[in-house]
């Protein structure tokens, strides 16, 4: 990915500066070879200075490195990695993202964002929250694409889950004329820049912070679970495809047990379960027939049982048994049944 050695570059540009500047750029950016960074308030105290004090020196640091004649013998380690910044990210890229991309080594990590502090031809936004950090070399770029995002954020309903061909294509429609001049990876790359969209572990985008997105337990695994089968599922079947999916180890009486407490699932049957968003009522069979008599009027026994298994998998014969209550429901001279008020 890269051609220089990151570690011998910025130990020469170091080089140039005083020793208390030297050494307060080193803590600062954990470029030591134990790669802790350490805070203002830390160097500080180190020096019986306040933080304030220490950001003034880190800041005069880079000035002078900047301004130094062996800062202009690496500008082509800079022209490398502007390179990088527009072909991973067309001009923008999350911080994340780019140093993931990098290199591997956290140590290393931190001698390439030193470099990126130092270099003048980046530009850093921090991290808000709507944006997580990131660099860019094209400020028209970065103004467009998180603008994009914003709007993007905004079409997106809580409880919605959409597929990454979605959500790329939505995205193109509100980069406009930008989006035709990158690749679906760099499209990707910018999406990550975003701090309220994200996807879940099954590829699918949302809000970050809805449960379908950011999964924290077994209920959130099993609405996953469900919500890809389509159908009703067992507890016992949820609880096999939370492991198989997801590698999570769900115990039966368990899975059964949070399915119970989560409004998002309704029992359809023995053990079935179905998602709440999908139409069903909860209930048991009889409370079932009311609903829909009261709902529809008179209707026919066949009429009953096609709308009934709509909202339960039950037989045929549960529901003839349930209609032969008197006391709930009364069968007219024309065969149809009613609710008795």
């Amino acid at each position: 990915m890269i051609s220089f050695k990151p570690k011998q570059v910025t130990k020469k540009l170091l080089a140039t500066l005083p020793e208390r500047a030297r050494d307060v750029l080193t803590k600062r950016y954990g470029l030591d070879a134990d790669g802790e960074k350490h805070t203002l308030e830390s160097i500080g105290q180190t020096y019986g200075i306040t933080r304030e004090r220490v950001r003034q020196i880190e800041n005069h640091g880079i000035a002078s490195i900047q301004k130094s004649e062996l800062y202009e013998e690496y500008v082509p380690i800079f022209d490398e990695l502007t390179r990088i910044i527009n072909e991973l990210g067309g001009g923008l890229i999350a911080e994340q993202a780019l140093l993931e991309e990098i290199t591997k080594d956290q140590k290393l990590r931190n001698h390439i964002y030193f470099l990126l502090v130092v270099g003048q031809p980046f530009y850093r936004a921090k991290e808000n929250t709507g944006y997580a950090h990131r660099w860019y070399t094209e400020r028209e770029v970065a103004q467009t694409v998180e603008k994009a995002l914003k709007n993007l954020y905004k079409s997106i309903k809580k409880e919605d889950l959409v597929s990454e061909e979605e959500i790329l294509n939505r995205f193109r429609d509100e980069l406009i004329d930008i989006a035709d001049r990158q690749d679906e990876q760099v499209l990707k790359r910018w999406l990550t820049i975003s701090k309220q969209i994200d996807r879940n572990p099954l590829g699918e985008w949302g809000d970050a912070g809805s449960p379908n997105v950011r999964v924290k337990g077994i209920r959130d695994y099993a609405y996953l679970v469900v919500k890809r089968h389509g159908s009703p599922m067992h507890f016992r079947e949820v609880a096999e495809a939370i492991h198989q999916l997801f590698g999570k180890k769900a115990h039966t009486a368990t899975t059964h047990n949070e399915l119970i407490k989560d409004e998002r699932f309704v029992l359809v049957g023995r053990g079935l379960y179905a998602l709440t968003e999908w139409g069903y009522s909860a209930g048991v069979v009889k409370e079932v027939l009311q609903e829909v008599l009261q709902k529809y009027g008179p209707m026919t026994r066949e009429e009953i049982i096609d709308r009934v298994r709509k909202e339960r998998y039950v037989k045929d014969n549960t529901i003839i048994v349930n209609l032969q209550d008197n006391n709930l429901f009364k069968r007219l001279p024309n065969g149809a049944y009613m609710v008795i008020e």
